[in-house]
């Protein structure tokens, strides 16, 4: 025995190898694993958990996080120096991503809205992926879109369309 307890799935040291219940064969195994990298997800998935963080933590009638912990990751959580650096920063490179980056702040996991620049209010919350992908919830209009692209952001068309998607949800809703 080596006198190292590790939990069921653990990748040891010697050889990086993952063998938890969720590895499937055929994947690479990561050196060390990471809160998101190299996960799988559907838009159902996505689905699901956009609508529990609209519900305030709730999925159907089972509760899966707590208000509290709902509104601290979808509050943002950068101090007023770091926002007028970051705003900053987006506008120098709004050339290059045709809006996508530019919501201000950051809460738990999740970029969040701190100024309106388009037709987003402030207060939305999601985040833009490198594969293609962008899914924000607005709690002020209770809807949440989902683009599931996997082109990647390789091209300015790639923010484009993006762009896209979000300037048609919001130019379809009717006050």
């Amino acid at each position: 025995m080596s006198g190292i307890h590790r939990p069921p799935g653990t990748p040891t040291r010697n050889t990086g190898r993952y063998t938890g219940p969720e590895h499937r064969a055929g994947t690479p195994t990561p050196a060390f694993r990471s809160g998101g990298g190299g996960l799988d997800s559907t838009v159902d998935d996505y689905h699901a958990y956009f609508r529990m963080l609209l519900n305030h933590g709730m999925h159907g009638t089972q509760r899966v996080l707590s208000r509290p912990s709902v509104e601290l990751m979808t509050t943002n959580r950068l101090p007023s120096e770091q926002l007028a650096a970051r705003e900053a920063l987006a506008r120098n490179l709004v050339h290059l991503s045709y809006g996508l980056g530019q919501h201000g702040g950051w809460g738990f996991g999740m970029t969040v809205r701190t100024y309106r620049g388009d037709f987003a209010p402030v207060g939305q919350f999601g985040w833009d992926g490198g594969a293609g992908t962008t899914t924000y919830a607005d709690p002020h209009n209770q809807l949440f879109g989902i683009l599931l692209t996997q082109t990647g952001m390789s091209t300015p068309d790639s923010a484009r369309v993006i762009h896209d998607f979000w300037t048609s949800l919001y130019q379809a809703i009717d006050d």
